[in-house]
């Protein structure tokens, strides 16, 4: 109703909030529409603009066309998609809307960009990367959009104006649930420093419809309950029903030959399922480049099955949509079961199926034949859980594209490379060979084809060597017959790269050392990194603002420019707006602590974190041997002067892993002892918070004054949280295993807490024969804090809860030496306490550590990678950009 005029008949009320108009007259309110492409003009006869406009009221309302002339500006294009996309008026919007047309306009933003970003990768015809994981733990994306596109002061204002506060809409996004662990977390980071760094590159992953699980803590025990992160639909992602592909399962294979007598193979009778695509653009930091994730969903070749549906079947006649639909359903299956062994096989096959059909598409769309396939592809294999990529390849290139063995094997192998994250036996993925022939009957004959292959190659580099031959076959004969899929992605792929240096030796001297010993060249080290936009930037913008006020914001972009902080931890004023920002923070996580589990703590206390995924090798038992040693120590001498200290834990097991789960339950049941103790009072608080995802460590990292990275040394391939607690100013108390060996390097490790055993003398101690009971009889406090766990001091109403924990610690052998480290931890957490006793000195080592993790950039990993092993270069767009925008 633009330029209508309504003159009220009496005195008015009115109140302005949230872009919305309130309208109370003297005697009786009006219900008062405005559609949000209107704004308003007051003319008050009254021009004190007291809170009650009563002074003759209001003379005029008139509606004009909204102020922004341009289209494309960023609050217009939010107000059109609340009236158009979300049908909402002033009368219905809520958070969530506001939240939902904020990231629809940011899309629109990014769409542009995206279009032609693919639009010049494609006309250049530049070498592009294809990134392969099982998991992209992307947290929440609002904010990160914001910042990337430079656009969270012009939203912050906006909404202020509108009455809401951006950091509570932002709130409103529920963490996508497309990971769990490192591996996704890993993978997120490269793709947001892939975008900067303006490399083209694409993701691909799965489109789950529920994460892994969402956890709630009930009587201290884990409950897994759906994690529906879809429920109310993602802005970000965009289905394409164009892109679909066929993907096969099942079957026979059948052997012809064609007219020179070679043989060619069909696969036929296959249970068939359908790839739809959906994609997420992924933005870089004050770059034009917007790259894509696209992430696959499982859906039926035939929606309804009317035959079964007419004779009154109902549930038949869905089934086999259902049946289908599961193997995007869920990340992460619980595989302690034959059918959840066959849908986590499914889920990979499915995948890089989808993904491989895709890339090949593309390919042909330009060319006519596959010469120069490897010089213009390479994918990169996260983990084995894409390993089948490798035949999958091979299918395509023999069975569809009619290339010999040899030269689609040559091809594969240019194209492929590898990061392994794991040296621990059991995480190297295996398939027993009955699935395998049940499921991909063609792939298994691939397998042996390349096994064959490879062994020769084997045998006559190292004649009658058989140890060997086996420690290399792709297929291991007992103890049963199976396929391991760090061997396959071993020979299929020109390059295997660690995640950082210590790990990336013992990948060279103990998990491949024969795959070493033959081929040293194709062995790298990419120590992991993070994202400063996200894991400083983002998540803690007054530790952010204060670093960019002293040394300019270079360092967003440019990590190794946070090194110019390091003078300033002898500056006494910027220590105390340092302690203030961390005052801050903890104060903030105080008040979530008490929202979510309902115990209050001491803001100024030592806040002791360790978030992670819970595995024994990660040692969460180790902390909480050490709690129990600290809370009996006040026991003894409560009239002590303790450093207070609230340890504070996060972290979800595997619904199948029973030991990880029983180590919830412990930690709870022990917080419940400690902060009901009226005698411990505040020297000692207990925390584990429920549901750990990113969001939720967006919150904890930069309110920790401690980091606990403790696992086992020679166990951590590189963890991450290590480095973006360091950033954020935690100091490390931790093993030196994995990326904290590098960290130490960098920092210095007088300004870390280091202790325990080095990963060398872990494997000197192990192969002499480890007794835990000589530990356990040697320490009165150990002793102490074992007997309390197996004797039922934390759990009287069920007895002997805990005895498999302690059985662990002792009959069992502690396999992770634990009780070999226990001494030395708990001296070394106390020797934390006498350092934060002398702020200076703590604060100047917090200083230290932020100034020493510019190595440990996402950037400068991806910039490798891209350097020494995928041998691409940086396409910059933003002429394109720039031209574009002129002719429109």
């Amino acid at each position: 109703m633009p330029g209508q005029q309504i003159k009220p008949k009496s005195p008015l009320c009115c109140t302005v909030k949230a872009g919305l108009i309130s309208l109370n007259l003297t005697n009786n309110p009006w219900v008062f529409f405005c559609p949000f492409r209107y704004y308003f003009t007051l003319n008050l006869k009254d021009k004190s603009m007291t809170n009650e406009y009563n002074n003759n009221g209001v003379h005029s309302i008139f509606f004009t066309d909204a102020a922004p002339t341009n289209g494309r500006d960023i609050h217009s294009r939010f107000l059109s998609h609340l009236e158009y996309s979300l049908v909402k008026d002033t009368t219905t919007v809520q958070p969530w809307d506001i939240y939902y047309a904020l990231s629809l306009t940011l899309r629109d933003k990014l769409i542009e960009r995206w279009l032609r970003t693919q639009y010049e990768y494609r006309k250049r015809d530049v070498k592009k990367v294809c990134y392969l994981s099982m998991e992209f733990l992307m947290g929440r994306l609002l904010k990160n959009a914001l910042i990337n596109l430079d656009a969270f002061d012009k939203a912050y204002d906006m909404l202020k104006q509108m009455g809401y506060d951006l950091e509570d809409i932002v709130e409103q996004e529920p963490d996508m649930g497309l990971g769990n662990g490192g591996l996704g977390r890993l993978a997120a980071c490269f793709m947001d420093s892939l975008a900067t760094g303006s490399y083209p590159a694409y993701g691909y992953g799965i489109r789950y419809e529920f994460g892994i699980f969402k956890q709630s803590i009930v009587q201290g025990y884990q409950v897994e309950e759906p994690d529906h992160w879809l429920k109310n639909g993602c802005p970000w992602e965009i289905r394409r029903p164009e892109i679909t592909y066929r993907v096969r399962f099942g079957g026979r294979v059948l052997e012809k030959k064609d007219a020179d007598g070679l043989p060619i193979f069909d696969w036929v009778d296959t249970e068939d399922v359908m790839a739809v695509a959906w994609d997420v653009p992924i933005p870089g930091y004050k770059v034009d480049n917007v790259n894509n994730l696209r992430l696959w969903q499982a859906t039926a070749t035939d929606e309804f099955d009317f035959d079964y549906f007419n004779s009154g079947d109902y549930v038949k006649a869905v089934e086999k949509k259902n049946i289908s639909e599961n193997i995007s359903k869920v990340l992460y299956p619980n595989d302690n079961f034959h059918l959840g062994r066959t849908l986590r096989l499914k889920q990979e096959y499915f995948f890089v199926s989808a993904t491989l059909q895709d890339i090949f598409a593309a390919w042909k769309q330009d060319h006519d034949d596959f010469e120069g396939f490897a010089d213009k592809n390479a994918i990169q294999l996260n983990d084995t859980h894409p390993a089948l990529a490798i035949p999958e390849m091979l299918r395509i290139f023999i069975d569809e594209e009619g290339l010999s063995f040899l030269d689609a094997w040559k091809i594969t192998k240019k194209v492929f490379s590898y990061t392994n994250h794991t040296i621990l036996p059991e995480a190297l993925e295996k398939w027993n060979i009955r699935l395998f022939e049940e499921l991909l009957p063609r792939h298994l004959m691939l397998i042996y084809q390349i096994n064959n292959h490879v062994m020769g190659e084997i045998s006559r580099a190292y004649p009658g060597n058989f140890v060997r031959m086996r420690n290399m076959s792709i297929i291991e004969e007992s103890p049963e017959k199976s396929v391991r899929m760090a061997q396959l992605c071993m020979h299929g792929s020109h390059t295997v790269n660690g995640v950082a240096e210590i790990h990336s030796e013992i990948l060279k001297e103990r998990v491949f050392a024969d795959f070493y010993q033959m081929r040293p060249e194709m062995f790298q080290n990419k120590t992991n990194g993070i994202t400063p936009r996200l894991w400083l930037r983002s998540c803690n913008p007054q530790l952010a603002s204060l670093i960019t006020e002293h040394i300019g914001d270079a360092w967003v972009s440019d990590l190794s420019q946070i090194r110019a902080l390091e003078p300033f931890a002898q500056d006494a004023d910027f220590l105390e707006a340092l302690r203030e920002v961390k005052l801050i923070n903890k104060k903030a996580l105080s008040k979530h602590i008490y929202q979510s589990v309902g115990v209050r703590v001491n803001p100024e206390a030592v806040f002791d974190v360790q978030i992670k995924r819970l595995h024994e090798y990660k040692r969460q038992l180790l902390n909480v041997l050490g709690t129990l040693a600290r809370y009996y120590q006040i026991k003894q001498n409560p009239q002590g002067n303790y450093v207070p200290r609230v340890v504070i834990l996060a972290g979800k097991a595997a619904p199948g892993y029973f030991m990880a789960k029983r180590v919830i339950k412990l930690i709870n049941s022990i917080a419940d002892v400690i902060n009901n103790d009226a005698e411990i009072n505040d020297a000692l608080k207990v925390v584990f918070l429920p549901n750990y995802n990113v969001s939720l460590a967006e919150k904890i990292i930069p309110a920790a004054d401690l980091s606990e990275q403790i696992s086992t040394a020679g166990f951590e391939a590189s963890g991450t949280g290590n480095m973006k607690f360091a950033l954020n100013g935690a100091l490390t108390i931790g093993t030196l295993d994995g990326a904290t060996v590098e960290m130490a390097q960098e920092i210095g490790e007088e300004n870390m807490f280091i202790f325990g055993l080095r990963a060398d003398e872990v494997t000197e101690i192990k192969s002499k024969g480890y007794d835990p009971w000589k530990y356990y009889h040697a320490d009165p406090m150990l002793r102490q804090v074992v007997d309390s766990i197996r004797k039922d001091t934390f759990c009287p109403d069920e007895p002997g809860l805990f005895v498999p924990i302690a059985q662990s610690l002792l009959e069992n052998g502690d396999p992770y030496l634990m009780l070999a480290d226990f001494e030395d931890y708990v001296s070394t957490s106390f020797q934390a306490d006498e350092l934060y006793l002398k702020p200076n000195e703590w604060d100047a080592r917090v200083v230290l550590n932020i100034a020493r993790s510019g190595k440990f950039s996402a950037d400068r990993s991806i910039a490798e990678y891209a350097r020494d092993i995928w041998k691409i270069e940086p396409v910059d767009v933003s002429n394109a950009m720039t031209n574009s925008s002129n002719q429109e």
